[in-house]
């Protein structure tokens, strides 16, 4: 009997062996074959039913051909997200955003696809497939436009401006991809593919209808900017219609722009169950198996959701053919080559990276320095911040964010081993050597119960010798639909704000506070701005702290200590009066942002206050320049102030306002963050190009013209801030960009 059980042992171990070379004797594992070839040979390979199972974001394995399950769905938009891993959590994008810094967000890239791919490598080696939130198909940025504050997820964005959204997003997709000529660290997605920033509540039945200009001036720029020039592999397409064409099935956009004008060759994926919404909310398609075919035949290659199965069903009735599949299955396996998931592993330059790589020192730092960077101070009323040590013996915290971790994570969010909140990064920091009395003082958005009144917590905070007020709001009242479960509530509907005021109970509180007669600072986080309508006239500082992930409280004391000194800038326009906004679902570009926006703000977009002070020289460059060619623009920033600190220098272009309707009031067209010491000076230097003089025409057109512009190098917007300016004089033809 042992014998026998040895034979069939045996004859097992041979079967296994021999199966497996047949795996191995497949063209598609050669990896000297062109990856062309090798794509080819493996489709060719598949079914019918396999290949259209495989156009699903959770792939089945194909045990035959030795193709493991793969779910193409994961998310990385400030750190690795969803997996139940401890990993590194950086600000939210739109923290990032006020940075002005693309190094450090490439940087922060580059270890999150190296935390990602960390444990991708321990999925791919067990070799039970990779599951949702282990792949390396990560679907971020999102680089939709933030044109209203209201909008929930506008929080995920880079701001308000084509050119930082873009710039950006570029950083973004060039950190997570790698610089290996041949294989892919992780595979980026530009997204939503396109005219998406809300409302959340009608998002699966909205028709977006701009105007052709607004399209290609605003909504457009980003996304050409990342296909042609940072390469990204992957498109999400959008919930909502555009034109009366859903996004995921929208000829123009998929077919003609994006293929056909742009030459992208990645990959697709639809938004999660969007072309579930053809048929169901926006009425466009008769049935679910025309609405599956019609957005395949578009070009969305990969189905979030699960209806790609009746492509099978479309073949036979003749909505398409088998090669049309074959084209979107060459598209995602093309993907996965890259990735390294059918070659051996010795020949991936990222197969090696491990678990230690998760939350290193190194990434810990990088978060905190992202955080410290994004900090934005608004107001600094009589230089109250810096708080000098010596002078302060008592503080009274007190806010519905001064000790909650939750909020900093914001949304799309991992989770890490410690998240430091301001409450303990001052207790940490200070010890018994200052006195913390912390009072969360008010919920969110309404009073606590069993809690001391603010009368009483107003007679606890005199005696302090500053009251930090640490308020704003949260994921929990402004994200997606659906995933910000605190509506109901004055202010807030389905994930977006009605209102840009803060919760009037911190109002009312912060109103009590201020009759004490201390020094009284606001720290704010938030995913967009408020109008700090009454904080603005009455509290001695405003530092906007958005979402600041896991080292927020350290950069808060941090700056309110002057330990960091603040440098970040507004990616958005704070307006006075919710009065200021257009209506929300429309999405013309008229009096909307800095670019277009005509009345008095707030706080404007690229403004941020510092505890030391720069002076510019005069900008260097030529006096004229012809139509198609580049130019350099230079100018000197020396810090005259008595700290060191950095810079946001800012170059806008300003063209004459009587060429034509539809001109930009300014335009952001270059950026660099600089560090400069007491009594330091840098020449900065900008380059130019044709595209960035250039200007868009009714027809969508960019195209660069004769005539004057002035350039403007400061450290905010031209009449915002201090700088220097110069006139440029196009001569020649209009020479077309796009």
């Amino acid at each position: 009997m042992k014998n026998i059980y040895s034979l069939i042992l045996l004859c097992c171990i041979s079967s296994m062996a021999y199966a497996q070379s047949m795996l191995e004797d497949f063209p598609f594992r050669d990896v000297s074959l062109p990856l062309e070839e090798r794509v080819k040979d493996l489709i060719s390979r598949l079914t019918l039913e396999e290949k259209v199972q495989l156009m699903k974001h959770d792939s089945p394995a194909i045990p035959r051909l030795g193709i493991p399950a793969y779910n193409w769905w994961n998310e990385a938009l400030h750190g690795v997200a969803r997996t139940s891993e401890k990993v590194t959590v950086f600000p939210q994008a739109i923290g990032m955003a006020a940075t002005f810094d693309t190094d450090a967000l490439q940087t922060m890239a580059d270890m999150t696809s190296s935390e990602g791919r960390a444990l991708f490598n321990e999925a791919l080696k067990a070799g039970k497939g990779v599951a949702q939130y282990r792949g390396l198909t990560y679907w971020t940025p999102n680089i939709n436009i933030f044109r209203d504050p209201r909008w929930g997820r506008g929080q995920e964005t880079y701001g308000e401006d084509p050119f930082l959204t873009a710039r950006m997003g570029m950083a973004m997709v060039r950190g997570l991809e790698g610089d290996d000529p041949y294989y892919l660290k992780a595979v980026a997605c530009a997204k939503h593919y396109a005219v998406h920033s809300g409302p959340e509540y009608n998002r699966h039945s909205f028709d977006a209808r701009p105007s052709v200009f607004d399209l290609w001036d605003t909504y457009l720029p980003a996304f050409r900017e990342l296909v042609t020039k940072a390469k990204v592999h992957g498109v999400m397409c959008a919930y909502n219609r555009l034109d009366g064409q859903p996004c995921c099935g929208n000829d123009p956009l998929l077919v003609n722009i994006l293929r056909n004008q742009w030459k992208f060759d990645g990959y697709v994926t639809s938004d999660c169950w969007a072309i579930t919404d053809f048929a169901e909310y926006h009425k466009t398609h008769a049935n679910n198996t025309v609405a599956a075919s019609d957005a395949m035949l578009a070009g969305t290659d990969l189905e979030c959701g699960n209806l790609y199965q009746l492509l099978a069903e479309g073949v036979q009735k003749g909505l398409h053919s088998e090669r049309d599949i074959n084209v979107s299955l060459t598209r995602l396996f093309t993907i996965l080559f890259k990735l390294g998931m059918f070659d051996p592993q010795d020949r991936v330059p990222y197969a090696a990276i491990g678990r230690e790589v998760i939350e290193c020192d190194a990434h810990k730092r990088h978060a905190l320095r992202m955080a410290q960077e994004s900090m934005v101070l608004l107001k600094n009323e009589k230089q109250l911040l810096p708080l000098k040590v010596s002078k302060v013996k008592r503080i009274a915290l007190i806010g519905p964010n001064a000790d909650n971790g939750h909020t900093q994570l914001a949304n799309y969010y991992g989770t890490p081993s410690e998240i430091v909140t301001p409450y303990q990064s001052l207790k940490k920091r200070f010890g018994d050597r200052i006195k913390i009395d912390y009072y969360p003082g008010t919920a969110m958005v309404k009073k606590l119960d069993d809690a001391p009144s603010f009368a009483q917590i107003a007679a606890e905070a005199r005696k302090a010798d500053v009251i930090v007020f640490v308020g704003g709001i949260s994921a929990d009242y402004e994200g997606e639909a659906g995933d910000a479960g605190a509506g109901g509530f004055a202010g807030f509907a389905s994930g977006d704000r009605t209102t840009m005021n803060l919760p009037a109970i911190q109002t009312e509180l912060l109103k009590v506070l201020k009759k004490t007669g201390r020094p009284l600072v606001l720290v704010n986080m938030s995913g967009s701005v408020m109008t700090f309508e009454w904080e603005s006239r009455n509290v001695d500082a405003i530092l906007q702290a958005w979402y600041g992930g896991q080292a927020a409280g350290d950069a808060i004391v941090d700056v309110l200590f002057g330990d960091y000194n603040p440098a970040g800038r507004m990616p958005l326009t704070t307006y006075k009066s919710d009065d200021d906004l257009p209506p929300f679902e429309s999405y013309s570009m008229e009096n909307r942002t800095y670019r277009y926006f005509k009345g008095e703000v707030r706080y404007p977009f690229g403004y941020g206050l510092s505890y030391t002070s720069f002076v510019y020289g005069k900008v260097d460059c030529v006096s004229e320049v012809q139509t198609g060619k580049r130019i350099q623009v230079a100018v000197t920033v020396r810090n005259t102030g008595k700290c060191d600190g950095d810079e946001v220098v800012q170059l806008y272009v300003v063209h004459p306002q009587n060429l034509r309707v539809h001109i930009p009031l300014c335009s952001l067209k270059g950026f660099r963050r600089v560090r400069l010491k007491a009594g330091e000076e840098q020449q900065v230097v900008f380059t130019l190009s044709p595209e960035d003089l250039a200007l868009t025409d009714t027809k969508g057109n960019l195209i660069e013209c004769s005539g004057e512009v002035k350039l403007f190098i400061g450290g905010g917007q031209p009449g915002h801030a201090e700088g220097s300016a110069v006139r440029l004089n196009i001569t020649g033809d209009p020479y077309q960009i796009y």
